[in-house]
C-alpha cells in the first residue's frame, strides 16, 4: 500500500513554491526591514506551508480544515506584506504583479482544498 504525503498535495506544492519566492523577496528588503518585516514574512511563509503538513497529519477533516485555515490566514498576511513593500517602494509593481497573482491564486486552491475536505466529510456521515 502506497503513502500518501502532505507533500503529494497539490496546495502543499503550490504553497512551498510561493514560500521559495517570498523567501528571495526577504534577502532583497532594505536593511532596516531585514529583521522587521523581513523576520514578520519568514514567519508567515513558514506557517503556510507548516499549517499544510500539520493538517494533513490530522485524523479529523475539521481538524484539516482548521490548519488550513490558519494557512489561509498566513497567505493574506503576506499578501497584506506584498502590499506594504509595494507602499514602501521596496520593489516596483511589476515584480509583484506575477508574485501577487501566484498568491491569489493559491488562496483559490486552499480553498478549493477545504470545499474537498468538506464533501468527503459531508458523503461519509450521509448513510
Amino acid at each position: 500500500m502506497a503513502t500518501y504525503s502532505f507533500e503529494d498535495l497539490e496546495v502543499y506544492k503550490a504553497a512551498r513554491e510561493f514560500r521559495k519566492k517570498i523567501f528571495d523577496l526577504i534577502k532583497r528588503l532594505p536593511p532596516e526591514e531585514k529583521y522587521n518585516l523581513g523576520s514578520q514574512m519568514r514567519r508567515a511563509a513558514k506557517s503556510l506551508t507548516n499549517n499544510i503538513a500539520e493538517g494533513h497529519g490530522r485524523f479529523h477533516y475539521q481538524e484539516n480544515i482548521q490548519y488550513l485555515r490558519q494557512s489561509r490566514g498566513s497567505l493574506e498576511e503576506l499578501l497584506d506584506d506584498l502590499n506594504i513593500c509595494l507602499d514602501e517602494s521596496y520593489f516596483h509593481a511589476g515584480e509583484f504583479d506575477p508574485i501577487k497573482a501566484e498568491g491569489l491564486e493559491l488562496q483559490h486552491r486552499i480553498n478549493g482544498y477545504i470545499a474537498y475536505l468538506r464533501r468527503r466529510k459531508s458523503a461519509e456521515e450521509s448513510p
